[in-house]
C-alpha cells in the first residue's frame, strides 16, 4: 500500500434536508442521495507525488440511502495535475490504497457499482469553512454556491456544526445551503436548490481521518 496524506478543504452540497440524514444514520429526506464535491488539496502527497493545490471534483447518485448501494460517481481532477499526479489522485478518491471503511472515498466506491469515467478538467474553487462560503465549478459540467443558512426572520446567518468524533470524513463540519447547476457529465443534480451543504476541514490518510 502506498502511504498518502492530505490536508485540504471539502464543500459537498446533496438534496438533502439542512443536516443531512446521513450524518445520523438516517434515511435521505426524500428517498435518494444526489450530490456534488469539491476538495481543494492544501497539502498533500501519495508516495512520493506532491499534491499541494490540486483540486477534486465529484458528482454521485443514489437511488437509496448510500449504503443501500447501486449508486453512481463521476470523478472530476484538476487538468493542471501531471499524469502522476493524475494517477495519485484518482487512487485517493476512488478508496484505492485505502484500509476498509477507512474513508468516505472507500465508502463511495464500493457503494457505486456505476463509475463513469474520469474527466480531467478545469476546476476553480474557493472554499472557506468558517465563513460557511464557497463557490465551485467544473467546466462544463457543474457549479455550485454555498452560504450559510439564513434566520427565516432576522436574515442573520445562522451557524451549525455536526461533530463526528468516530466518522470516516472529517472531525468537525460547518453546515450551510447551497445550489448545484449541473450542465454536463453523466451524472445530473436538478434537485440540488437551497440544500444541506458541508463545509470541512480534512485530514486524511490511508487509514482515514487523522485526529
Amino acid at each position: 500500500m502506498t502511504p498518502w496524506e492530505i490536508k485540504g478543504r471539502e464543500f459537498n452540497n446533496c438534496n438533502c434536508a439542512y443536516g443531512c440524514p446521513c450524518q445520523f444514520l438516517a434515511p435521505p429526506t426524500y428517498g435518494t442521495c444526489e450530490a456534488a464535491m469539491t476538495v481543494i488539496v492544501d497539502q498533500g502527497h501519495y508516495g512520493d507525488v506532491k499534491l499541494d493545490g490540486l483540486k477534486i471534483g465529484a458528482t454521485y447518485k443514489w437511488p437509496g440511502a448510500v449504503h443501500e448501494g447501486n449508486g453512481e460517481y463521476q470523478l472530476f481532477i484538476d487538468e493542471t495535475a501531471t499524469t502522476e499526479q493524475r494517477e495519485a489522485l484518482e487512487k485517493i478518491a476512488t478508496g484505492k490504497d485505502t484500509d476498509d471503511m477507512a474513508t468516505m472515498w472507500w465508502i463511495f466506491n464500493a457503494m457505486c457499482p456505476t463509475q463513469h469515467a474520469t474527466q480531467y478538467k478545469k476546476i476553480d474553487a474557493e472554499i472557506d469553512v468558517d465563513a460557511r462560503t464557497a463557490s465551485s465549478s467544473v467546466e462544463g459540467i457543474f457549479e455550485v454556491e454555498g452560504q450559510p443558512i439564513k434566520n427565516p426572520i432576522t436574515g442573520a446567518d445562522h451557524r451549525a456544526q455536526i461533530a463526528l468524533p468516530h466518522g470516516f470524513e472529517y472531525a468537525m463540519a460547518e453546515v450551510g445551503s447551497a445550489t448545484t447547476n449541473t450542465k454536463g457529465g453523466s451524472i445530473d443534480l436538478p434537485n440540488n436548490k437551497n440544500t444541506y451543504a458541508q463545509f470541512a476541514q480534512l485530514h486524511l490518510n490511508n487509514s482515514g481521518v487523522i485526529r
